[in-house]
C-alpha cells in the first residue's frame, strides 16, 4: 500500500482534497467509528447518529466509487475507543508507506493523529479542505497587522475577492449589510400554515441501523431519535439545499430573527449539518443563492443576509480556531464560574423561551442562530456560566457541531470570553428582546419588563446584575456604555434588590 487516506466523520465528500492524486490500484481509504468521538462530550443521540449514519452512507459511495475501504464499525468486535488507537493497530497491520488527511476540523483530532503518524514513523501528508472559500494562512495574512479583528470588514473583503453579489466594485443593491431589513417578527397569527416546510428523509435501512445501535449503545445520552430525517447523502443534501433557496430562502432575510413555538424550521436553511459533513460545498450553497438573487426571485436583503452566514461568519470563526488553537478553549475574560444549570440537558424549566429551544434542540437536535445566540446563549452569559461547560453543551446537542465553528461561536460570540477578539461587544439583552421576536413571554409565568419580585423575568433581572457586576469594565465601552449609563436611575436599594434576586436564581436547581 503507498497511501493510506483517513476519512473522518466530517470529511464525507469523494472530491476531498485528500482523494487528489488517489489510485485505487495502490492506495486505499481508512474510516472508523469510535467511541470517543461520542463520549469526550456527551454527545446527544441525534448527533452521534447523524456522523454514524453519514460515514455508513459514505462508505457505501466509496464502494460504489471502486474504492478499497478499510472501515471499522463501533459494533465491531475488537474495535478501539479511539482514533488513535484504531489507526495505531491498522497501520501494523497495513503497513502503508504514507498517510494522508484532509484538515480536521478539530484540534484534538489533529494532535491525536499526527501523535499516532510519528510514533510509526509515517509521514502525514495534511491537506487543505476545499470546503471553504479561504484557508487558515488566508485569514493569519488578514489578521496581520490589524488592532482588532472585525466580521465585517473580512467579509467585504472577501465578497470582493471572490466577485459575489457585486456589482462591478460596488456592493449589488448599494449596501454591504441588510441587517436593518432583517430583523422583523412574525405578527399575532405566526407564519401561517402555507409557510413552505424543508425536506425530511425518512430513514433507510443503512439509518434505521444506525438509529438502533445508538438507542441501545447511548441511552443515557441525551436527545431523541423519533424525528431524525437530516440529509445523509450527497444527493438528499442537493435537493435539500435546491428546497431552501427556491421556496424559503425569500423570506430568510425579514425573519431570521424571529422565534416561534412549535416551529422549529421556520424560513431557516437547515444547510449547516449538511455543509459540515461536507455533503455540500460553501461555493456552491453561495452560489445558488446568487442564482435566484439575480434572477430577481429572492430579495438583495435576504440573498446577502444568508450569504453573509455562509461567506462571512462560516470562513471567519474557522480562521479564529485555527489561529487562536489551542489557548484560545480556556477563554474566560469576563470570569465566569458558574456551573450550567442541569436542566440544560432535559429542557425542564418553567422560563418558556429556554423550554421551547432546549426541548426543540433535544428533539432534532437543532435550534437557529437566535435560539442559541439570544436565548441558550444570553442566558448562560448573564448567568455566569464556565465558557468551557456551555462549549461542552453546544458541541453535545447540536447535529451541525463540530468544533471549529461552535468553539468560537460559542466562546467569542455568544460569551464574550476571548475579552471582545472576535464579537465587538457582548450580546446581552433583557426579557424584552425575547418578547419581541417571539410570543412566547405570553405563555411565560414571567414578565419581561420587570426586573424584581415574584413576576419578574430571570433574563431581566440577571440582565440588570451584569451590568451591575461589570460596570467599571464596560463604562466606556464605545457599543455598550449606553446600557451600562442606565444603572445611574437605579438606587442603591433597587440595586440591592437585584443582586439578591439574582442570588437566588443561581442558587435553584
Amino acid at each position: 500500500m503507498r497511501d493510506l487516506v483517513l476519512v473522518l466523520g466530517d470529511q464525507l465528500d469523494l472530491a476531498s482534497s485528500a482523494f487528489d492524486g488517489f489510485d485505487a490500484a495502490r492506495d486505499a481509504v481508512w474510516m472508523a467509528e469510535v467511541a470517543e468521538e461520542s463520549t469526550h462530550v456527551w454527545s446527544s443521540q441525534p448527533r452521534i447518529a447523524i456522523f454514524l449514519a453519514g460515514m455508513r452512507h459514505f462508505a457505501q459511495a466509496l464502494r460504489d466509487a471502486g474504492r478499497p475501504l478499510h472501515y471499522r464499525r463501533l459494533d465491531d468486535p475488537g474495535t478501539r475507543e479511539s482514533l488513535a488507537a484504531q489507526l495505531s493497530i491498522d497501520i501494523a497491520a497495513l503497513r502503508p508507506q504514507r498517510l494522508v488527511l484532509t484538515r480536521p476540523g478539530d484540534w484534538r483530532v489533529l494532535q491525536a493523529l499526527q501523535a499516532v503518524a510519528a510514533d510509526a514513523g509515517l509521514q502525514l501528508d495534511l491537506r487543505e479542505d476545499h470546503h471553504f472559500f479561504t484557508t487558515p494562512s488566508d485569514f493569519a495574512a488578514h489578521a496581520r497587522g490589524r488592532h482588532g479583528l472585525r466580521m465585517e470588514y473580512f467579509y467585504r473583503e472577501q465578497r470582493q475577492r471572490f466577485g459575489i453579489l457585486m456589482d462591478g466594485g460596488q456592493p449589488l443593491g448599494g449596501a454591504w449589510n441588510y441587517d436593518a431589513e432583517n430583523r422583523e417578527a412574525f405578527g399575532a397569527q405566526g407564519p401561517g400554515f402555507d409557510m413552505p416546510q424543508p425536506p425530511r428523509f425518512e430513514p433507510d435501512a443503512i439509518t434505521r441501523e444506525v438509529i438502533a445501535l445508538v438507542r441501545e449503545r447511548f441511552a443515557s445520552h441525551p436527545g431523541r431519535l423519533d424525528s431524525f430525517a437530516w440529509p445523509l447523502t450527497r444527493a438528499q443534501a442537493l435537493q435539500a439545499l435546491d428546497a431552501f433557496v427556491t421556496e424559503r430562502l425569500p423570506l430568510f432575510g425579514p425573519y431570521q430573527d424571529a422565534i416561534w413555538p412549535g416551529e422549529p424550521w421556520l424560513y431557516h436553511a437547515q444547510l449547516s449539518a449538511a455543509l459540515n459533513l461536507k455533503l455540500l460545498t460553501p461555493q456552491e450553497v453561495v452560489a445558488a443563492a446568487e442564482r435566484e438573487v439575480r434572477a430577481g426571485r429572492v430579495p438583495v436583503a435576504s440573498g446577502e443576509g444568508f450569504v453573509r452566514q455562509i461567506l462571512g461568519w462560516r470562513e471567519y470563526v474557522r480562521g479564529i480556531y485555527w489561529t487562536r488553537m489551542p489557548g484560545y478553549a480556556n477563554a474566560n475574560a469576563l470570569d465566569a464560574r458558574r456551573d450550567l444549570p442541569a436542566w440544560y440537558w432535559n429542557g425542564d424549566t418553567d422560563m418558556a423561551c429556554l423550554r421551547d429551544a432546549i426541548q426543540q434542540t433535544l428533539d432534532h437536535g437543532y435550534a437557529h442562530h437566535i435560539q442559541r445566540l439570544m436565548v441558550t446563549g444570553l442566558f448562560a452569559l448573564l448567568y455566569g456560566v464556565e465558557p468551557r461547560q456551555l462549549h461542552g453543551w453546544y458541541l453535545s446537542v447540536y447535529v451541525d457541531a463540530v468544533e471549529w465553528v461552535e468553539l468560537p461561536n460559542t466562546l467569542g460570540m455568544s460569551q464574550y470570553a476571548d475579552g471582545g477578539l472576535m464579537a465587538s461587544k457582548p450580546y446581552i439583552a433583557s426579557g424584552k428582546y425575547i418578547a419581541r421576536q417571539s410570543p412566547l413571554c405570553d405563555r411565560c409565568r414571567y414578565r419581561p419588563d420587570e426586573r424584581v419580585g415574584e413576576r419578574a423575568c430571570p433574563f431581566t433581572t440577571l440582565y440588570w446584575d451584569f451590568l451591575l457586576r461589570h460596570e467599571a469594565r464596560f463604562a466606556d465601552h464605545p457599543r455598550l456604555a449606553l446600557q451600562v449609563r442606565g444603572l445611574a436611575r437605579v438606587n442603591e436599594a433597587e440595586r440591592a434588590r437585584i443582586r439578591a434576586q439574582a442570588e437566588v436564581l443561581r442558587a435553584l436547581p
